[in-house]
């Protein structure tokens, strides 16, 4: 034997394929299946596992540590890579890559290994983070070794291989989608998807239903923030308070009203541009319900330079894979403190593809004061001293006026 592999191992097409090469290479595989709410059959996998070889099949459940520890501080800097995709995928590989190098370890294996191939983001996640927890494991990267490459070279050759050494699969010729299920998102790529100009087919979602059959009655509910982290939500006359309860019903009631959809071309941290499809009931509803909290009790300059700077940075860290580093440790601890007076309850509507804010509200935090606010009041403040507020704004804007003044003239006599 050439060693033991602990392999991410989800079941679906090329991991089983992986799976099946790597034995066939002489490695002994464990294999390793982080539960992040995907929707999966369980024993399924582990028959499938046992079935093409594996010494052993270890599923783990990372629900709450993915919600907690990832999910909710995405919600708490409004992450949004290039202002559109919520980072389901990328939220996700920190806590897998964190679990399975700690199986590897408890497991005596000598190597890791993962089924990303070498054109996309996920490779690049899972060893950068495999590296930063343990900088001594090795890796076996299948799609980046030539021989693998050049015997698989797509996902039909796959599917070739595949029916060949009897590995049941769910894919098809016809139909290669490449889906990532967690519970944060579902993402599709590949197939047809990889033509931009195509629309994708109704029948491809799974985490949301089509706006256009959703119920014709909206659905109200409130979510209380406190420092900046969704504690409470309340749905008619139930409360959820427990983190994990909490996200699982904010995504039914989101898949239900079919919002969070989105059909983008994202800049890969490769330099590729691929066509990414995604939908995220939960992180949709608790963005823009985080947004809000924020516009009420949230300093607008701590807000302004939060948006800058941690927002964009930590988005950028995370979606290429660099979440077990020191400056992404640096900057969570601004957000964090950006996040102490975030305290607010926010009332939404959840309708037809859409979620929008009904209210929001306060009972520690108060910034906002409608008395002073209000055009019909003059209490603690003068209009009077405004005028002395735009003259002092107004000193450098007159001597930059001047100097466009000066130069015109000059252009004019030249």
């Amino acid at each position: 034997m050439k060693g033991r592999v602990c392999l991410a191992y989800s079941g679906g097409l090329d991991t089983s394929c992986i799976l099946r090469w790597l034995l066939d290479e002489g490695y002994e595989v464990v294999c390793f299946l982080a539960d992040v709410g995907q929707e999966e059959d369980w024993d399924a996998v582990r028959a499938k596992a046992k079935k093409i070889g594996a010494s052993k099949m270890i599923i783990q459940d990372l629900r709450r540590e993915f919600v907690e520890q990832l999910c909710f501080r995405a919600i708490q800097c409004n992450a949004q890579y290039e202002g559109r995709y919520l980072l389901g995928t990328s939220l996700a590989r920190p806590v897998i890559a964190r679990a399975q190098i700690r199986v590897a370890q408890e497991e005596g294996c000598d190597y890791v290994s993962h089924g990303a191939t070498g054109k996309g983001n996920d490779g690049i996640r899972f060893e950068l983070a495999f590296l930063a927890i343990n900088p001594k494991i090795q890796i076996i990267a299948p799609w980046r070794i030539p021989e693998f490459c050049s015997r698989f070279q797509g996902r039909s050759q796959l599917l070739d291989y595949a029916a060949a050494t009897g590995i049941p699969v769910t894919s098809t010729k016809a139909k290669p989608y490449s889906m990532d299920d967690n519970i944060a998102h579902c993402s599709y790529e590949a197939g047809a998807l990889e033509d931009p100009s195509i629309p994708p087919p109704d029948y491809m979602w799974t985490r949301t239903v089509d706006p256009r059959v959703a119920p014709d009655e909206p659905v109200d509910i409130a979510i209380l923030f406190e420092q900046g982290l969704p504690v409470k939500l309340r749905v008619g006359d139930k409360e959820y308070t427990d983190s994990l309860e909490l996200f699982i019903t904010l995504n039914s009631i989101g898949k239900a009203a079919g919002i969070g959809r989105i059909d983008i071309v994202e800049n890969r941290f490769i330099g590729l541009k691929s066509r990414g499809c995604y939908d995220a009931p939960a992180a949709t509803i608790l963005r823009l319900a985080h947004l809000d909290a924020e516009s009420l009790v949230m300093d607008g300059r701590v807000r302004s330079l939060r948006d800058q700077f941690v927002t964009h940075h930590w988005t950028e860290l995370l979606y290429c894979g660099l979440y077990f580093s020191p400056e992404r440790e640096f900057i969570e601890n601004s957000l964090i403190f950006s996040q102490r007076r975030v305290n607010a309850e926010v009332r939404l509507r959840c309708y037809k593809g859409s979620v929008s804010v009904l209210s929001r509200s306060s009972e520690t935090e108060k910034l906002y004061d409608p008395e002073e606010a209000s055009m019909d009041s003059l209490v603690d403040f003068s209009p009077i001293d405004t005028t002395g507020f735009i003259n002092i704004n107004a000193i450098r804007l007159k001597k930059y006026g001047m100097q466009k003044a000066e130069e015109g003239q000059n252009l004019s006599k030249s």
